[in-house]
């Protein structure tokens, strides 16, 4: 197989949680330019029209269902709905997820709920609903979206509980890769840096210039910097890679 040609997946079938905007909407409209019919799972469904449109304008089947990922029957029929409309399931992003910064002692149960339920219960349950469909065609791609918040503490803001549900998806992956790979399906995650989404330009800008200052690269990431990393871990280029963190930082947690 040629060298380009490792990295072609014109025609496979993708689904993309949490892809109504932000890191997720820019890693649905990857795969779809780089040639995958994308189903995208959102919360909130009027966020998920125009991306579907932006899909189609890129030539590939585009749909959009809405579901709650803490909510196993509603992830459950979306996966199945799409693998109904779309034949069959060869990649899954799983990036939908939340955060709240409060002091650990103040941190309601409630809080810790939220957070966990989405980002670490909410990847499970969608980890799960693709592997049953990826199991009988023995082979797939599961790509789950981590932080560099569970590999080093951020600061100044506090979010204990934020970096443990991003710690937990990393190692989440890795079990779920040695377990999976009898069936060829792959399981790998993405921790992203620091990266200038809508989340963090409306709500904490204000920390921008304290966060530059600690990454060695001087400057926040790009949500179109993730692109190559997800069509990679997508891709026959990464055939041997499972239960690997490939984090993209720069250079963040090198220090």
């Amino acid at each position: 197989m040629s060298l380009f040609k490792l990295f072609d997946i014109t025609g496979r079938k993708a689904l993309v949680t949490g892809a109504g905007r932000g890191i997720g909407r820019v890693l649905a409209l990857a795969l779809a330019e780089a040639g995958c019919d994308v189903s995208i799972l959102v919360k909130d469904i009027k966020s998920a029209e125009s991306v579907v449109k932006e899909i189609q304008q890129l030539g590939r089947k585009g749909m959009a269902i809405q579901a709650d990922v803490t909510r196993k029957e509603q992830v459950d029929k979306a996966f199945a709905e799409t693998a109904r409309e779309l034949c069959h399931l060869d990649i899954c992003v799983n990036n939908a997820g939340i955060s709240i910064q409060k002091p650990a002692e103040e941190m309601t149960e409630e809080d810790w709920d939220n957070i966990m339920d989405t980002n670490l219960k909410g990847v499970f349950l969608c980890c799960q609903a693709a592997a049953r469909i990826m199991i009988p065609q023995r082979q797939g791609s599961i790509i789950n979206i981590a932080s560099l918040s569970g590999i080093a503490v951020n600061v100044p803001q506090r979010q204990a509980v934020y970096n443990a549900s991003k710690a937990g998806v990393a190692m989440l992956s890795k079990s779920l890769a040695v377990e999976w790979a009898q069936y060829g399906i792959r399981v790998n995650s993405i921790s992203p840096g620091y990266m200038k989404t809508e989340m963090t330009m409306s709500s904490m800008a204000h920390l921008f210039q304290t966060w530059e200052s600690l990454t060695p690269m001087g400057r926040l990431g790009e949500p179109e910097e993730l692109r190559g990393a997800v069509l990679y871990l997508a891709s026959d280029a990464s055939s041997y890679m499972t239960g690997h963190d490939l984090v993209v930082d720069g250079g963040y947690t090198a220090r």
